[in-house]
């Protein structure tokens, strides 16, 4: 048993590790804003080859993570975002190069204008500063989200879950090499090098000044928690309660796709289909073939009276269902009185995450896209493509659902702020 002097020093020695992870990461904030975007591409290029060329070492200690997360009896859902294949790894070597295909938003001139008095004035994207990645299971976040902060200049502290470790620290390696092979600061991208969960708690404390901003990625305990104690600015969304409705004028083979991807494609990330909505002026045969293909993919149906009479699989669903994510193959059903009354469920239940219509109604459509205000909203598309490379953008850090400076995926653009630079000619402000 330790002594209260033993936790005390320990206590002391992980505060020093972490103080120095946030000087560090400062120290690197000029050299990363001030580098070209050739050179962090050089870098980011190097990273993605060691990624292909110790695929092996990944894999072999994400092996000993699954054995670790399996002895631990994790959820379905956690292991399979845990795993790790030949698949994913190449699909983490691909999202880099994704990213370096993206134009240099450092520098970029997103607006100009000159003012009567000759003043030419330009708002020019800059690097948000110092940014600290608290994440969970995810292995992969730790290569999208190190990528996409060193394409948009922003040296970043990551945290992983404990039950990714080795993994994030095999990854993690990769990025290293990507920096050195390039000449920019290894500080540019470090990895928490503890499990503890004080660490946690010091990075929502600001690291004595030296995060800038906080991106949360990981279940509601852990976003509810980095909202509630952080000091820094916090970019992320609470939780992802997405929802399909299906119209009277929805294609019915069409939707049966849509929302068998949408739920079931992969049930364990925040763009999955957590409810579905169906007209009650649908044909009636439209329910029942929606559920028999959902039942037929091993999905678990809860739904309202009326669902239940369509399906006999179908359990009761209780006013807590409406709110609830499972991130597993369990959905909950409900017949609305059309697209008026799915936007009134949404509007009540949902998380302003991402929600879809399923119609051939332009008009239908129309409103519904209109009057949601989630931060993604499809027509005739899977929930499932809330997801920034999906969206063209790389990568992702997450999806945020704030109104106010990041919204949707949280990609380079949205890891960049901005400054005025204002030239003039000898102009004073008159008196």
């Amino acid at each position: 048993m330790n002594t209260a002097a033993e936790s005390a020093g320990a206590a002391a020695t992980l505060n020093e590790q972490m103080q120095a992870l946030g000087r560090t990461a400062a120290a690197a904030r000029g050299a990363l804003a001030q580098s070209s975007g050739a050179v962090r591409n050089a870098a980011l290029a190097a990273a993605a080859h060691a990624l292909r060329a110790q695929r092996a070492q990944i894999l072999a200690a994400n092996a000993q993570d699954m054995a670790d997360a399996q002895a631990r009896n994790l959820s379905s859902a956690m292991l399979d975002r845990l795993r790790l294949d030949d698949k994913r790894v190449e699909s983490m070597a691909r999202g880099i190069e994704d990213i370096i295909a993206l134009p240099d938003p450092l520098g970029s001139v997103a607006a100009e204008w000159t003012r009567p008095n000759g003043l030419h004035i330009q708002r020019v994207r800059v690097p948000l500063g110092v940014i600290g990645i608290i994440y969970e299971s995810r292995p992969n976040v730790t290569a999208d989200a190190g990528a996409l902060c060193l394409k948009s200049g922003n040296p970043v502290i990551l945290r992983g879950g404990s039950e990714s470790r080795q993994s994030s620290a095999a990854i993690h390696a990769c990025l290293l090499e990507g920096l050195r092979a390039a000449g920019l600061p290894s500080g540019a991208i470090q990895l928490v090098p503890t499990a503890d969960r004080a660490a946690v708690g010091m990075m929502l404390a600001g690291l004595n000044r030296c995060i800038d901003v906080i991106v949360p990625r990981g279940g509601r305990s852990l976003v509810e928690r980095v909202q509630a104690e952080a000091r820094v600015p916090v970019i992320g969304h609470l939780e992802g309660l997405c929802h399909v409705y299906v119209d009277r004028d929805a294609d019915p083979e069409m939707a049966r796709d849509i929302v068998v991807n949408a739920k079931l494609r992969r049930t364990g990330i925040c763009g999955a289909a957590e409810t579905l909505l169906v007209d009650r002026g649908c044909p009636g045969a439209l329910l029942p073939f929606l559920l028999d293909a959902l039942a037929e993919g091993g999905c678990e149906l809860r739904g309202d009276e009326a669902v239940q009479r369509a399906d006999q699989r179908v359990k009761p669903a209780t006013e807590q269902d409406w709110s609830t994510e499972y991130l597993d193959a369990i959905i909950s059903v409900r017949i609305v009185d059309g697209v008026e009354g799915a936007i009134e469920h949404i509007a009540r239940y949902g998380s302003a995450h991402t929600d879809s219509i399923v119609t051939n109604n332009a008009a239908t459509a129309e409103r519904f896209l209109r009057e949601l205000d989630s931060a993604i909203l499809l027509h005739n598309a899977s929930t499932q493509f809330a997801d920034g490379g999906e969206f063209g953008m790389g990568a992702e850090i997450g999806i945020s659902t704030d109104r106010f400076h990041a919204r949707g995926p949280v990609g380079v653009e949205q890891l960049t702020s901005y400054k005025y630079v204002v030239r003039g000619s000898g102009q004073v402000r008159p008196g």
